[in-house]
């Protein structure tokens, strides 16, 4: 797989693609021209209200277009930007992207939300403040918005401010990258996981879960000699971390055997 290297100068949707093609799974151009025909066709629904515009677009996108969940949602191709806008399923990630940057089409504001587990819109229109469910375009309460901090992290969860911080831009790929991780781990697509973990550790360099989960995966493929690197890493910086004493179990394990070559 040929190097890619992640920076700070990042850009949608032109990063996501990219990211999609160097990982093997879509090409950038099919992805960049369909793309191109939304960005223009979206334009149309123009109005003067704010609210109404916003409505507008939700209605054109999932009515219209027929944008929706993908019923494998935990896939690669869930999570892949370029297969979101080919074949209009998504993930909560991916749908959320392309709604914000159609937004950005008709002069409004939608900002990614964060949640454990769930990525959801937030927009602010004359000082009012909503969320929107990017599978749907339906509004979220606060209670709604709890109950899926809930279902994510445990009953005892409360909705913290930080929750409802908008990410960065940086953040909003990292989640997208984590999420064709995940994607290439329940679909055995070992080589390209850990190219994810590689390029989430490019800007993250100090999360030692990556590493973690890069030992783990590079044990799938034969790779002793880098997973029980990882595993060290991880036990020299994390020694009071909860799983500590597992992590050391698997390194002692993987100690026994042999490093096969790839």
């Amino acid at each position: 797989m040929a190097k890619y290297l992640l920076n700070d100068a990042v850009s949608l949707p032109e990063t996501a693609f990219e990211l999609s093609e160097h990982l093997g799974f879509s090409s950038t151009k099919p992805a960049m021209w369909a793309w191109y025909e939304m960005a223009g066709s979206v334009l149309s629904h123009y109005v003067v209200d704010q609210q109404a515009r916003l409505t507008g677009l939700f209605n054109w996108f999932y009515n219209d277009l027929g944008f929706c969940a993908r019923d494998n949602y935990f896939s690669v191709e869930a999570a892949d930007l370029s297969y979101c806008v080919l074949k209009r399923q998504g993930n909560s990630t991916t749908l959320s992207i392309l709604l914000i940057l159609l937004a950005k089409q008709l002069d409004l504001t939608l900002e990614a939300i964060l949640l454990p587990g769930n990525t959801v819109l937030k927009s602010q229109i004359n000082d009012v403040v909503k969320y929107y469910d990017p599978l749907t375009g339906k509004e979220l309460n606060r209670h709604q918005l709890h109950a899926l901090v809930r279902g994510e992290v445990g009953n005892a969860a409360k909705l913290k401010p930080s929750h409802l911080k908008p990410a960065t831009l940086k953040r909003l790929i990292s989640r997208m990258l984590h999420e064709l991780k995940a994607g290439c781990i329940v679909n055995q697509k070992f080589e390209s996981a850990m190219e994810c973990c590689n390029l989430l550790l490019q800007w993250h360099p100090d999360d030692v879960h990556l590493n973690r989960e890069r030992a783990f995966i590079a044990q799938q493929l034969g790779c002793i000699k880098v997973a029980m690197s990882d595993l060290q890493h991880f036990i020299d910086l994390s020694p009071h971390d909860p799983v500590i004493e597992l992590v050391k179990i698997q390194l002692k394990e993987l100690s026994q055997h042999t490093e096969v070559y790839h």
